[in-house]
């Protein structure tokens, strides 16, 4: 029988993120599984912002103030949404390419399950999965629950 111990949840802080956060609780809770919460910091931020010819103590300012707040907002969310005091959760910040940076993660932590929302902050949520999505979905190296979007 499946009994997950190590649970990856990526969050971009959306509704449904949330959702895929208390789902993962509910089965941390049943397995007494360890949370991984991460957040990436796109590149494409650090690279619009290169993309103004702004000065790079400018954009590694602004960087560092992105993971700063990712980090507050990431213990908003455990504190929000954790019931059970039973369950560790351990919040992490990465920058680079969403999918990828989830890949690494899900492989350095040696998780058992991870557990997505089906749709970002972005894009045509009614009729798509989301692309990082789709992608932890199709390369990932264990199994991935799908939370669907609670819009219809």
């Amino acid at each position: 029988m499946f009994q997950p111990r190590k649970i990856l949840v990526p969050t971009d802080f959306s509704e449904d993120s949330d959702l895929a956060f208390r789902m993962a609780l509910s089965i941390a809770v049943k397995y007494q599984a360890r949370i991984f919460l991460l957040h990436v910091i796109s590149n494409t931020v650090q690279q619009s912002l290169s993309d103004y010819c702004l000065d790079q103590s400018i954009v590694a300012r602004v960087l560092n103030e992105s993971i700063v707040f990712s980090n507050e907002k990431l213990q908003e969310v455990i504190d929000k949404n954790q019931q059970s005091g039973d369950i560790k959760v351990i919040p992490d910040v990465r920058k680079g390419q969403p999918y990828e940076e989830i890949l690494k993660e899900a492989s350095e932590r040696k998780v058992d399950l991870i557990v997505i929302a089906s749709h970002g902050k972005t894009g045509l949520q009614k009729y798509f999965i989301g692309s990082v999505t789709e992608r932890v979905m199709k390369e990932a190296k264990c199994p991935v629950l799908l939370v669907r979007s609670q819009e219809t």
